[in-house]
């Protein structure tokens, strides 16, 4: 029967690689759960959770919340995760294949997560600059410098708290308005430059050191976050800040507008519609369980935001009660509260009652006074607190040193998590779509380095955040541009398994691979609420969006004072521009299947789906020879 076998044909090096290509997979199960997890835990939506509990209802936001995370975002997580893990591919092969029509929102999804990927880092220098300046003592946010040659403090530091002036004029060294132009600063350069070294060095072996990097980086942040909770429980004044937290607005349960704000943390705080949730699932072996996946993320992204939110709620309360102190010292030297105003100098022994006697004490006109101004010095701005309001109280804590250490340690390794996270999502779908990314698995083992060059090119286009002006523009980008493409994607996500492809279908399929039933509930969110949801949410902030003045909280070098200012009409028709290009994919890529007669429909994903046998985090050309050796044994039967 052999000697009819006809003779084997050499196949060319380029059809090879196209032919063998496979997915690396993660060594185990935990490497990737723990990737999962680091991706979810996203700094800004810790800060934006507990702000929105603060300010949005308090418990009546949770339950909203709650509501919003199992109906929506648990049935939308695990769509991302089975449509990655079932067709091995990142995020612009992957929708192609469940539905070609819709195929687009993969290109869409690329460019979300490469624009994200510019200034995610730009942030990590941020705190890089802050843990840098914690090993000073005293750190720099405590206390105004001194003039050159002077015994005077610098008078526009006067002018405001130690904490804003480095923020501003020292950190950032922040422009005016957005209008202004600059270099990127100088005193950044390094910073940045060690936080890209770190995710290089994390990232260069592929998957195999991420995998063994994320044992350190997923876990440290929950354990400092134990270790200020437990501080944070013995200050005085948290239980004012606990109160605050337990406090509830029934009337907030019938907002439509905390409904939304509700929705948008919930898509936005995962980073669904970014790709990277695909991506890091399609290098897990096909058979695996992702509900049970999906469920154990969303179960530790919410013990996470309650775990965060309580620290944060004691540290307010103690920021609250003592701050006043400085914050009346402050404007007594401004002049605008009389020298009766001066709090006891005893009063950070016991912050709570002598304060509260203090106050009692003072004539009721005085009284008022305080009253009316010293709110003046609250936490308003959500994207800056860490740095800012949370900094300062922190720097009322006995041995505040190690405590900023720790917290810029835990905002280090969130960025870290996200950064690498959002860079597989970007360097998956490459090696799906690009032949010269599929032999470089690694990050150094080509002279050519094409993965190196994408690192290149987004550290260079990043240098634009770093200019004075630069955190106005991710506040831009990441308040108020981000909204309508993750909504639109995700909607589309939906209708392609939900629709096109069919849930019944696809879940079908799952419970072939899976060997058990999965609850019909699934096609049921799926299908109809999700999509509702979905669309509800994209119409009313279509509809909101442009009715609400879009501003942001700038520095006012003037008055060393933080002012808002609403953001020029070009930065607006800038957002609308870029929307376009983000978003057009998606309609051209629909026109090019209908000229070119590609069906609505897709076939069955099993003929689509390389075999998972033998893969692992071996080299390609390994790979490539186990399969080629199937093959032949193959023949010989």
């Amino acid at each position: 029967m052999r000697e009819h076998l006809p003779e084997k044909e050499e196949v060319p090096e380029k059809e090879k690689s196209e032919i063998f290509f496979t997915h690396p997979l993660w060594s185990n199960k935990v490497e990737y759960i723990l990737a999962q997890v680091g991706y979810s835990m996203r700094t800004f939506s810790h800060w934006r959770f507990s702000y929105l509990w603060l300010h949005d209802g308090g418990w009546s936001f949770l339950i909203i919340y709650i509501v919003m995370l199992f109906l929506v975002r648990v049935p939308l997580l695990l769509l991302e995760m089975a449509a990655g893990q079932r067709t091995r591919q990142g995020s612009i092969g992957v929708w192609k294949i469940i539905s070609p029509w819709i195929g687009g929102v993969g290109y869409t999804s690329f460019m979300m997560c490469f624009m994200s990927s510019l200034y995610l880092n730009v942030v990590n220098a941020w705190t890089v600059t802050y843990l840098g300046h914690s090993f000073h003592f005293p750190v720099s946010w405590e206390h105004c410098p001194l003039l050159m040659n002077s015994s005077d403090f610098d008078p526009e530091c006067a002018q405001t708290t130690p904490a804003k002036y480095f923020w501003y004029r020292v950190a950032l060294k922040v422009s005016d308005t957005i209008e202004d132009g600059g270099s990127p600063v100088f005193s950044l350069i390094l910073p940045y430059i060690v936080s890209w070294c770190l995710v290089g060095a994390f990232m260069i072996n592929g998957l195999k050191s991420i995998g063994k990097v994320m044992y350190v980086l997923a876990p440290v942040p929950y354990f400092i976050m134990l270790c200020f909770l437990i501080r944070c429980l013995l200050l005085d004044g948290a239980i004012v800040g606990l109160r605050h937290m337990a406090a509830a607005k029934i009337s907030a349960m019938y907002s439509m507008n905390l409904w939304r704000q509700a929705g948008i943390q919930v898509l936005y705080a995962l980073g669904l519609s970014h790709g990277a949730t695909a991506s890091l699932s399609s290098h897990i072996h096909v058979s695996n369980n992702c509900l049970n996946d999906a469920f154990f993320v969303v179960f530790m992204h919410l013990g996470t935001m309650l775990f965060s939110t309580t620290f944060i709620f004691c540290i307010l309360g103690f920021w609250a009660t003592v701050t006043t102190h400085r914050c009346s010292e402050k404007l007594i030297i401004l002049g605008e509260l009389p020298p009766e105003a001066q709090p006891p100098s005893n009063l950070l022994d016991n912050p709570t009652s002598i304060f509260t006697f203090w106050l009692n004490s003072l004539p009721l006109s005085i009284k008022n006074m305080v009253l009316r101004h010293v709110p003046e010095c609250s936490a308003k701005e959500r994207s800056t607190f860490a740095f800012l309001s949370f900094l300062e109280a922190l720097s009322f804590i006995p041995a505040s040193v190690p405590w900023s250490i720790l917290l810029f340690l835990m905002l280090l390794t969130l960025g870290l998590n996200l950064m690498i996270g959002t860079l597989q999502g970007i360097l998956t779908p490459l090696q799906d779509t690009f032949s010269s990314f599929r032999k470089h698995t690694k990050l150094f083992t080509d002279p050519m380095f094409p993965l190196v060059a994408v690192f290149v090119l987004i550290f260079l286009c990043s240098l634009f955040f770093m200019r004075p002006p630069g955190i106005y523009y991710i506040r831009l980008l990441s308040e108020y541009w981000v909204i309508l493409p993750t909504i639109l994607v995700v909607t589309l996500e939906n209708m392609a398994v939900g629709w096109a492809y069919g849930a019944r279908r696809f879940l079908a399929e799952l419970t072939i691979l899976w060997d058990h039933p999965i609850h019909p509930i699934i096609r049921w969110l799926w299908c109809y609420l999700c999509p509702v949801v979905l669309l509800v949410l994209f119409a009313t902030t279509l509809f909101l969006l442009p009715q609400k003045t879009m501003i942001y909280v700038a520095w006012d070098s003037s008055n060393s004072k933080e002012v808002l200012r609403p953001f020029p009409s070009w930065a607006l028709l800038l957002m609308i521009v870029l929307s376009f290009i983000v978003i057009l994919p998606i309609p051209t890529y629909l026109v090019y299947c209908l000229t070119h007669g590609i069906p609505f429909k897709s076939p069955s994903l099993n003929q689509s789906i390389i075999s998972s046998t033998s893969l692992s985090l071996m080299p390609i050309k390994e790979v490539q020879k186990e399969e080629t050796l199937q093959g032949d044994n193959q023949i010989s039967d």
